[in-house]
C-alpha cells in the first residue's frame, strides 16, 4: 500500500515500472490491434502504455514562459505609456470651447468668456440640485436597497449551496414551474399595465402590444419544449449538482479567495482607466477648415489611438487571464480534495493552487487567456458583420471558417486548464493528454451534463425575481416612489443575479473538475470518491469511441 500511495502522487510514473524509458508520454497507437490479440492481452498491454495521472504535489516547472513574458510586456507598455500620458497632458483640452480663430494671426486665441461659462456652470448646478431634491427619496432608497442586497447576498449564496447539497431534487422540481410562470406573469403584467396607462397606450398601439405579447408567449413555449425534451435527464442532473455542491461545501474558503482575485483585478484596472482619461489630454488646439470657414478644434497626438488599442487589448487579455486563474484555483483545490484519502479538505490546498497559478503555470494561464480573448474578439467581429448584413459567397465562406475555428478553440479549451491545474503540464500537452484521457475511457469533452448549467441559471433567475418582487412590495408599502420603485427593484435584481451568477460559475467549474478527476480515476482503475463514481458513471459515453476496447474495470 505504501508503494501504491507514493506512485499515485507521481504524475509521470508509468503503470509498468519495467517499461522502456524511451516510451513516449502519449503513444501514437493508444490501443493494440484487436485483430491480433485477445481482449485480455489488450487490457494488459493497455496498462503499459499510459501514464498514471494524478495530482502533482511535487514542485512544478515553469511552462509556456514566452506567453508570460509577452503578457508582462503588454502590461509594462500600458503602464509606461500611461504614465507618460499623465506627465505629458495638455491642460488646454478642457478650454477648447474658449478658443476662437484669429484671422490676423491665423491662429487660435483664447476668448474671455468667463461670464458665459460661469452662467453655464450655474445653470448645470441648479439643474443638478433640482434633480437631487426632486428624487432624494429615490437616491436614498436605492443606496439602502443595494447595500442591504450586497450584505444579504452572502447568506443567500450559502443558503443556496446548502439547499443544493441536501435538497437538490426538491429545489429543482419546485423551481421548474417558475421557469414558465414568472415569464408568463411579467408578460401579462406589462400588457395590462401598458393598456391601463394612457401615455403608454398612446405611445404603443394595441397591434404592437399584441404582437410583442404573442412573441413572448412563443418564446415561453420554446422553453417549455426544451424542458419537456430534457425531462429524462433531470434526475441525473440533480445528482450531478448534488455531488458538485458537496465538493464545493468542502472548499468554502474559495468564496473568500475568488472575490479577492476579482477585487484585485478592479484595483489593477483603476490606473489604466486613469491613463486612458489622461491620454485624451495629449494633443494641441489647431486651426480646422471646413467649407472655407476656419475654427478651432482639438487634435490628438498620433500615438494616442495606438495607446487606446494597446490598453483595451491589455484589459481584455487581463480579464480572460483572471477568469482562467479562478478556474485554475478552483480545479487545483477541488482536485486535491478529490484525491485525498478521506473526505476532509487537505491543508493549504488553496495556497498551493494560488502559488502554482501565479508561478509555474502562469504562462499556461496567459496562453489560455490569450486564446479565449482572441475567440471573443473574433466572435464579436463576426457578429457585427452579420448585423451589417454583409452578403456575398466570400463573406459566407469566411464566416463559416471563423465559426469552425472558434468552435475548435472552445472544444480544445474545455478541460485544458482543469487538467493543467491537476498535473502542471503545459497548455498544448494538457490539451492533448486531456483528449487522449477522455477518449480511451469512452468519455467526451462535450457531453458533460450541460442541463445542469441551464438549471442553475434558471434557479438563479427564479430566486432573483422573487427577491426583486419582495423589494418592490416593501418599497410600495414603505415609501411611495411611483415608477422609481421599479427601477430600484430592477437594480436589486441585477445585483443579486450577478452575485448568484458568480456562485453558479464556481459550481459549474467544480462540475468540470470532478469530471476530469473521475476520468483519471477510471484511467487508473481506482475509486477515490465512491459517491462521484455512482453519479458520473451514468453520464453518456462518447459515441465516437465505442469501437475502442474498454479499460480495466474499476476496483
Amino acid at each position: 500500500m505504501a508503494g501504491t500511495e507514493e506512485s499515485s502522487k507521481d504524475p509521470i510514473l508509468l503503470y509498468d515500472s519495467s517499461s522502456s524509458a524511451t516510451q513516449p508520454l502519449l503513444s501514437s497507437k493508444p490501443y493494440p490491434d484487436v485483430e491480433q490479440q485477445t481482449h485480455e492481452d489488450s487490457a494488459e498491454s493497455d496498462q503499459t502504455q499510459y501514464l498514471q495521472i494524478s495530482y502533482n504535489y511535487s514542485p512544478r516547472q515553469f511552462k509556456d514562459l514566452p506567453f508570460l513574458i509577452l503578457f508582462i510586456l503588454f502590461v509594462l507598455c500600458t503602464y509606461g505609456f500611461g504614465i507618460f500620458a499623465v506627465a505629458n497632458k495638455n491642460s488646454d483640452y478642457s478650454n477648447v470651447s474658449s478658443y476662437v480663430y484669429d484671422s490676423n494671426s491665423s491662429s487660435c486665441v483664447e476668448e474671455s468668456s468667463s461670464l458665459s461659462l460661469s452662467g453655464l456652470g450655474f445653470s448645470k448646478t441648479v439643474f443638478w440640485n433640482a434633480f437631487l431634491s426632486s428624487s432624494s427619496s429615490f437616491v436614498r432608497d436605492l443606496i439602502w436597497v443595494l447595500v442591504i442586497t450586497a450584505i444579504l447576498s452572502i447568506p443567500i449564496c450559502y443558503s443556496v449551496l446548502l439547499l443544493l447539497k441536501h435538497y437538490t431534487k426538491q429545489v429543482v422540481y419546485v423551481s421548474i414551474p417558475f421557469f414558465v410562470l414568472i415569464p408568463i406573469f411579467f408578460n401579462v403584467y406589462w400588457f395590462v399595465a401598458c393598456t391601463v396607462n394612457s401615455s403608454c397606450r398612446d405611445a404603443f398601439p394595441l397591434a404592437y402590444r399584441i404582437l410583442v405579447l404573442v412573441f413572448v408567449f412563443l418564446v415561453i413555449g420554446i422553453m417549455v419544449w426544451i424542458i419537456v425534451a430534457n425531462w429524462h435527464r433531470i434526475e441525473l442532473t440533480v445528482r450531478v449538482v448534488t455531488v458538485a455542491s458537496h465538493a464545493l461545501s468542502q472548499n468554502l474558503s474559495l468564496f473568500g479567495v475568488l472575490p479577492g482575485l476579482t477585487l484585485g483585478l478592479v484595483v489593477y484596472f483603476a490606473p489604466i482607466i486613469v491613463f486612458l482619461v489622461f491620454a485624451r489630454f495629449n494633443g494641441e488646439i489647431v486651426v480646422q477648415e471646413s467649407s472655407g470657414e476656419y475654427s478651432c478644434g482639438w487634435k490628438q497626438d498620433s500615438w494616442v489611438p495606438a495607446y487606446f488599442a494597446l490598453a483595451i487589448l491589455t484589459m481584455l487579455w487581463s480579464v480572460t487571464v483572471m477568469i482562467e486563474i479562478q478556474v485554475y484555483v478552483i480545479s487545483g483545490t477541488v482536485a486535491q480534495w478529490y484525491f485525498s484519502k478521506d473526505d476532509s479538505r487537505p491543508k493549504k490546498s488553496i495556497r498551493s493552487s494560488l502559488r502554482n497559478a501565479f508561478g509555474p503555470s502562469s504562462g499556461t494561464i496567459c496562453l489560455s487567456g490569450l486564446l479565449i480573448c482572441a475567440v471573443r474578439v473574433v466572435r464579436a467581429v463576426v457578429d457585427s458583420a452579420r448585423q451589417e448584413e454583409a452578403s456575398g459567397i466570400v463573406n459566407v465562406i469566411l464566416r463559416c471558417c471563423v465559426n469552425t475555428f472558434v468552435a475548435a478553440i472552445d472544444f480544445l479549451n474545455k478541460f485544458t486548464i482543469n487538467f493543467a491545474a491537476i498535473t502542471g503540464e503545459a497548455y498544448c500537452t494538457s490539451a492533448r493528454m486531456t483528449y487522449e484521457l477522455l477518449k480511451r475511457n469512452l468519455l467526451s469533452a462535450v457531453v458533460v451534463e450541460t442541463v445542469s448549467t441551464r438549471l442553475l441559471a434558471g434557479i438563479i433567475f427564479v430566486l432573483s425575481a422573487i427577491y426583486a418582487t419582495v423589494v418592490w412590495g416593501i418599497l410600495k408599502g414603505v415609501d411611495d416612489l411611483g415608477v422609481y420603485s421599479y427601477y430600484v427593484a430592477l437594480l436589486a435584481w441585477a445585483l443579486l443575479i450577478v452575485v448568484l451568477g458568480f456562485f453558479a460559475h464556481v459550481l459549474d467549474n467544480v462540475i468540470d473538475t470532478v469530471y476530469v478527476c473521475y476520468a483519471i480515476d477510471r484511467d487508473r482503475g481506482e475509486v477515490c470518491k465512491q459517491d462521484v463514481h455512482e453519479v458520473y458513471v451514468h453520464l453518456p459515453i462518447s459515441r465516437n469511441s465505442r469501437s475502442l476496447p474498454s479499460r480495466t474495470p474499476l476496483a
